[in-house]
């Protein structure tokens, strides 16, 4: 795969039951001869694409087989769903990421985890961030934004909106309820990594309005990596089995 380097484990990353898988790849590279190499089967819309997110659809596949294989033994590449969400083994749930240049995919056994989110971004300049402040902001975390210091605002967006994403992923294909950006905000977060999201919307009886929930974020080179990791609590966690949101 002259496109796409071999995907491997981020150890860098650790999550307990999980295993995280990323690779880099360049677009310019993508071939007709790599798309038959690498076995993945491109859906319809992806076929009539453009080469750029052709190798995004292939790399997240690629990221994904190799994350189930080190998970479960054996590789299989989550197809495309009616939504477009990836589709995972019954016993599995996963996520996969991607921005123009790396690819990622995480996954959990389901008896560990009811859901996992993981986002990639590269860090929005401060001309992206003045756009898009607007559509990824609730009114209190724009008001909390201007009072930073300008040289940081871009970096608390683009954190709030890796953040938003990887909570999306992690619980539309849960609850089964689409939410968007001004649904959840971001209520803290800290140097070493940790932050947690509260939903302003009620998803489902397991989440409702004002639930809490813990997200991990860090850098990788350029860019940034966040990701949401929703442990299956055992009977007398809660006083119940399933999600304990807090």
């Amino acid at each position: 795969m002259k496109f796409c380097e071999q995907p491997i484990l981020e150890k860098d990353i650790s999550i307990s039951g999980c295993v995280i898988v990323g690779a880099r790849f360049d677009p310019g590279l993508l071939s007709p001869a790599c798309i038959a190499r690498s076995g993945i089967a491109l859906p319809a819309g992806i076929q009539r694409a453009r080469p750029v997110r052709q190798a995004e659809f292939i790399a997240g596949r690629l990221c994904a087989g190799k994350a189930l294989e080190m998970l479960v033994g054996h590789a299989s590449v989550p197809p495309q769903g009616a939504d477009r969400a990836p589709q995972w083994p019954a016993a599995v749930c996963g996520s996969i990421t991607h921005n123009r240049h790396r690819a990622l995919a995480m996954v959990a056994r389901r008896e560990d985890y009811l859901a996992v989110g993981i986002d990639i971004e590269t860090w929005l300049d401060d001309r992206q961030s003045d756009e898009l402040a607007g559509e990824i902001l609730t009114g209190s975390e724009r008001m909390r934004l201007q009072q930073l210091p300008v040289e940081q605002r871009a970096r608390l967006l683009t954190l709030t909106f890796s953040l938003k994403e990887s909570l999306y992923k992690a619980l539309y294909p849960l609850t089964g309820t689409p939410f968007y950006f001004e649904h959840a905000e971001l209520s803290e977060w800290r140097a070493n990594g940790q932050a947690r999201l509260r939903l302003l919307c009620d998803l489902s009886e397991d989440f409702p309005a004002h639930s809490e929930i813990a997200g991990r974020f860090q850098p990788m080179e350029d860019d940034l990596l966040s990701y949401v990791a929703i442990p299956w609590q055992k009977p007398g966690a809660c006083g119940r089995s399933g999600p304990c949101p807090r």
